[in-house]
């Protein structure tokens, strides 16, 4: 699939369905050309696919169980993105997500979930294992402040609540400062998140990297960089 006018792959209202050994190009600079999107779908596989474009490589939406991701190679891109979720106060209900094995080739984000501050409902039992982060500006990002004008949102006392999401074997490098970057609600904290055997280092030489946590409350082991988890 090549240089869509926007979203290449949409799946929505699916139930058990496969991706297997699709490629998808279009450039970097090319708005919302999401490689795959999934809305209100369960049972879901994409696998063996490598996916180049201007948007998030693939995007979950809301109304999601049981997605498994795996041997895919994003970038360039926006990365794997759960979200954005809430964005009318609706209620969320997203769960039971693995996303394993994956080669991130200079991508804005890697692993990342967004929500917005008006919505409602959860995001939980997510898996994010064996990623390979090749100068990704975001590696690993959890945003839940997500607005349209960055660093710019109103804090709300509501929030999507996200729990039970685990980060292991992931390595690579980092193209900016914020290897790992957890912004969390203060009304709606991130619980149960684990991150275990995790390397993340600069893509400039000699140069380190931080971790940044809000609200984010686990436990972490074997992570550089570190500390960030609150227990």
């Amino acid at each position: 699939m090549v240089n869509s006018a926007q979203t290449h792959l949409l799946l929505r209202g699916c139930n058990s369905f496969l991706v297997n050994n699709v490629v998808v190009e279009s450039p970097a600079n090319s708005p919302n050309t999401d490689g795959i999107h999934i809305h209100s779908s369960t049972n879901i596989i994409i696998t063996n696919s490598r996916f180049a474009s201007g948007d998030d490589c693939i995007s979950i939406g809301d109304r999601i169980s049981n997605i498994r991701i795996d041997n895919v190679e994003c970038g360039p891109g926006h990365g794997i993105s759960i979200g954005s979720l809430g964005r009318q106060g609706n209620q969320v209900q997203v769960e039971k997500i693995h996303i394993s094995d994956v080669l991130f080739k200079g991508t804005t984000n890697g692993a990342r979930i967004k929500t917005w501050q008006v919505g409602r409902g959860y995001v939980r039992d997510v898996i994010f294992e064996n990623l390979m982060f090749d100068g990704v500006q975001n590696p690993i990002i959890i945003d839940q402040s997500y607005c349209d004008v960055r660093n710019a949102c109103k804090e709300e006392e509501t929030g999507v609540e996200i729990s039970n999401v685990r980060y292991r074997e992931i390595h690579g490098t980092s193209s900016s400062e914020m290897g790992i970057n957890l912004n969390c609600s203060r009304s709606v904290p991130c619980n149960e998140i684990s991150m275990e055997s995790i390397q993340l280092t600069s893509i400039d030489p000699g140069k380190d990297i931080v971790a940044g946590c809000a609200n984010a409350y686990g436990q972490e082991y074997q992570v550089s960089p570190s500390p960030c988890l609150l227990n």
